[in-house]
């Protein structure tokens, strides 16, 4: 299939990998040129000026940047792709944007006969690489089985979560219960260690048990060593649970710890670690706690 994949940061240079991997056409376009030239060279694939000229023909569309603004101007701008694109092309959005903009792009695609599913992941940077990631996609029951072959080259699970806009909203309070999970985690670490116990053992012992999480799985050791290498930015995971207190708000539905974890992460951005892995909350714990790991 022709692709136009527009994005190839951290998790969409590992994604437009799998994509070329399995054969497809790739024509790709990074907003810093050197990114894109980098990728060609070691993936193949032909290098576009301008969303519009990656998206020359293609018949799928598919995005992976920061947020939705971005990708509305990305498909829709000045040289966006949806001008070029071929008649009734699949617009794939991976990025994490509010729901309330997944629907309204989709309603505006929708008017120049284009398709769109949007289709968020979860697994951070290694996922990408292995092509497991967890992608929930929102769009019509055809738009979605026609996307699902591309997206299953991505990722090993695919869960339809209902139409437009519904694969964000899943995504975004997925995020904010994985902080609030960090944040327990984080907590249950520092008082482990106030009071004497071995961490070693506590980990092992949690992780056998009802208290273990996948947050305490792949961040108990980063936070410990105050390794902030970053899978995921801190930055990127207060958007996406302020986008989630803002659907859940509008809904009427409380959701307090989502707004304590914002607390958390507006802290952890204020102390700098902003472009740190969103591990680094456990600096705002520590300072609230009086001591370190």
């Amino acid at each position: 299939m022709r692709i136009a994949f527009l994005g190839l940061g951290i998790m969409g240079s590992r994604m437009a990998a799998n994509l070329a991997r399995a054969g497809h056409d790739l024509h790709v376009w990074n907003r810093t040129t050197s990114t894109g030239e980098d990728w060609v060279a070691a993936h193949g694939g032909t290098l576009a000026a301008t969303p519009a000229e990656a998206a020359v023909g293609a018949e799928a569309v598919i995005t992976m940047v920061v947020d939705g603004p971005q990708v509305q101007a990305l498909l829709l701008g000045p040289g966006g792709a949806a001008r070029t694109a071929a008649p009734g092309a699949l617009c794939i959005d991976m990025s994490t944007t509010a729901p309330a903009d997944a629907r309204h792009l989709g309603a505006e695609l929708a008017a120049l006969g284009l398709r769109f599913v949007d289709a968020p992941v979860t697994g951070s940077s290694p996922r990408a690489q292995d092509g497991t990631l967890t992608i929930m996609a929102g769009g019509s029951a055809a738009d979605h089985a026609a996307a699902v072959p591309l997206l299953e080259v991505m990722g090993r699970l695919i869960v339809h979560a209902g139409d437009v806009g519904q694969g964000q909203m899943l995504k975004v309070i997925g995020n904010s219960l994985a902080t609030a999970n960090l944040i327990a985690a984080g907590q249950a670490l520092l008082a482990a260690s106030a009071t004497g116990v071995d961490l070693d053992a506590f980990v092992t012992a949690m992780r056998a048990g009802s208290g273990g999480s996948a947050m305490l799985d792949l961040k108990s050791g980063p936070m410990r060593e105050h390794d902030f290498t970053t899978l995921f930015k801190t930055a990127h995971m207060l958007k996406d649970v302020g986008f989630c207190l803002d659907a859940t708000q509008a809904a009427g539905a409380g959701f307090p710890l989502a707004g304590q974890a914002r607390d958390v992460l507006e802290r952890a951005v204020a102390l700098g670690h902003g472009d740190d892995d969103f591990a680094s909350l456990i600096t705002v714990l520590e300072a609230d706690a009086g001591r370190q790991l």
